[in-house]
């Protein structure tokens, strides 16, 4: 069974709900190796999300994840906006005119994301930074999509990989963003960004099993 826009909807309110019960952990990941502002700026973006979406849901998954884009790209705050709206606007366009996302859609509209956040941040595998958690999610997405799983299966693959990739962050020497400033310094701590984009894969994925079960 595909998701249609009402599913999608649903899924990004209940990734707005773990971004708001994960704000101060967010938060205190941010403080050592950046500003301190990761998880209320997006907590503050996602609420805004959930508000635009009460307005109204779009009749189309793409046009559901352009709004998402479109309403963090402005009003999120520091990196996470522009990476995290670019990923999303990425997303959309992907997904295109689709009324229901299938399990290949899934993966690729993750590409197009990734994709989306390199071009826009220019980080890599390994630069200690949201990559790190998204890279290995979309090749666990693209594998599971291949090996027939549906799209709760997909997005659970992407999810376990995200979670992985995050907790790889933590020995990494940061090379991009505010925490590269610091050197050294920057290892020994948990992306935030990496955390973040591991709890919304999360939030989607649980969101997914829940709706097929």
């Amino acid at each position: 069974m595909g998701c249609a826009e009402k599913d999608v909807a649903d899924a990004v309110r209940a990734a707005a709900g773990v971004v708001r019960r994960h704000r101060d952990e967010l938060v205190n990941l941010d403080r050592p190796i950046g500003d301190a502002d990761h998880g209320e700026n997006l907590g503050r973006g996602f609420a805004a999300v959930v508000a635009a979406l009460d307005a109204g849901v779009p009749s189309s998954p793409g046009g559901v994840l352009e709004v998402v884009a479109k309403t963090l790209i402005s009003t999120v705050g520091g990196a996470a906006g522009p990476l995290y709206g670019t990923g999303f606007l990425r997303a959309a366009r992907a997904v295109g005119a689709a009324e229901e996302l299938d399990a290949a859609t899934v993966a690729a509209a993750l590409r197009a994301a990734l994709d989306g956040v390199v071009a826009r941040g220019g980080a890599q595998l390994g630069d200690k930074t949201v990559v790190d958690a998204l890279a290995p999610a979309v090749a666990a997405a693209e594998s599971a999509a291949g090996g027939g799983a549906d799209v709760a299966g997909v997005l659970r693959a992407a999810a376990d990989a995200a979670a992985e990739g995050a907790e790889s962050t933590v020995p990494l020497v940061a090379r991009k963003g505010r925490a590269s400033y610091l050197g050294e310094r920057s290892a020994g701590h948990l992306d935030p960004g990496a955390r973040s984009a591991s709890l919304l894969l999360r939030a989607f994925a649980d969101h997914a099993a829940g709706s097929a079960g």
